[in-house]
């Protein structure tokens, strides 16, 4: 039988004490902006608000979600996560397995071509330029298309698909299957948890870009939640939203006194909604995150 010593107790005590703090000065901030949500605007001002709503309500998210121009910002962020995620995945995935491969002419040559943008990007003029002149600017590919290849990500899966052994591609190749079908039905099945943990990375980067749609976008329609949201940090909301209108989005809108919001207590729902989407998909994702990052080796 283990007896631990007093000395091991003290230390358990004080590091889990110690790891219990950090957590809840990590965890605070999400929380503290969850219960200014849900209370009443000019009840915040009056401070005093720690850990559940003083005067609870629905009406700053009535107001949010019944503005057609974020409802429309929430949709372009979602095609453009979901697609974006997608493509990207799938061309870096392809790119990567053709540079795993060794009998490919040219291999080291295309990896340090690849390197140098990597290190050295050419700034945002050539890149507003480049654009321009593919013809992406305020266009929806703007968000999809240039990042369709990442240079990073390719050099990840790269290194993991060589870990594959070659055998089990050479048995398939002998039963007669092109390249396409090894990689439909063999490295992608075997590299699920860091298809998963890739996928987490550029989606979380597609949800949280505001920057294309601030400096790349110019109509309204075409604008991410989250450039949307950054425009609302420099504005006055106080009187941006019709009082007294109802939400057909929340029960018993109708009845929610909408002369209780404030330009503060609409920036925070909105800071909530564009946070919520993402907090809800990543615990689905979690346990491929994490073998995704560990993995560092195939077991046969």
């Amino acid at each position: 039988m283990n007896i631990r010593s007093r000395q091991d107790l003290w230390f358990d005590t004080i590091n889990y004490a110690l790891l219990a703090i950090v957590g809840f000065l990590t965890f605070y901030p999400f929380l503290y902006m969850l219960i200014l949500s849900f209370n009443e605007g000019t009840d915040t001002v009056r401070g005093g608000i720690a850990f559940y709503p003083r005067a609870f309500t629905l009406a700053n998210f009535a107001s949010i979600f019944t503005d057609k121009l974020i409802l429309g910002a929430y949709k372009i962020t979602i095609l453009k996560t979901v697609i974006g995620t997608v493509t990207s995945v799938f061309i870096t995935g392809l790119v990567g397995y053709g540079l795993a491969e060794k009998r490919l002419p040219g291999r080291k040559w295309v990896m340090i071509y690849m390197l140098i943008p990597m290190f050295f990007s050419g700034g945002l003029i050539p890149d507003y330029l480049n654009l321009r002149n593919l013809g992406l600017i305020n266009t929806f590919s703007v968000y999809v298309i240039p990042s369709m290849f990442v240079i990073y990500n390719c050099i990840v899966m790269k290194s993991f698909f060589q870990q594959i052994p070659e055998e089990l591609k050479e048995s398939m190749r002998i039963d007669g299957a092109h390249e396409l079908r090894i990689l439909a039905q063999l490295i992608f099945p075997i590299s699920l948890p860091l298809i998963a943990a890739i996928s987490l990375f550029v989606a979380v980067t597609q949800w949280n870009d505001w920057f294309r749609g601030a400096f790349f976008v110019r109509d309204l329609k075409l604008v991410p939640v989250q450039t949307y949201l950054q425009g609302m940090m420099t504005r006055d909301f106080t009187n941006f939203f019709e009082k007294g209108r109802s939400s057909p989005l929340i029960a018993g809108a109708s009845v929610l006194d909408y002369s209780s919001t404030t330009s503060l207590s609409l920036k925070i729902a909105a800071v909530v909604g564009s946070m919520a989407p993402i907090l809800l998909v990543y615990p689905f994702l979690q346990k491929y995150f994490t073998k995704g990052v560990l993995l560092g080796s195939i077991k046969g």
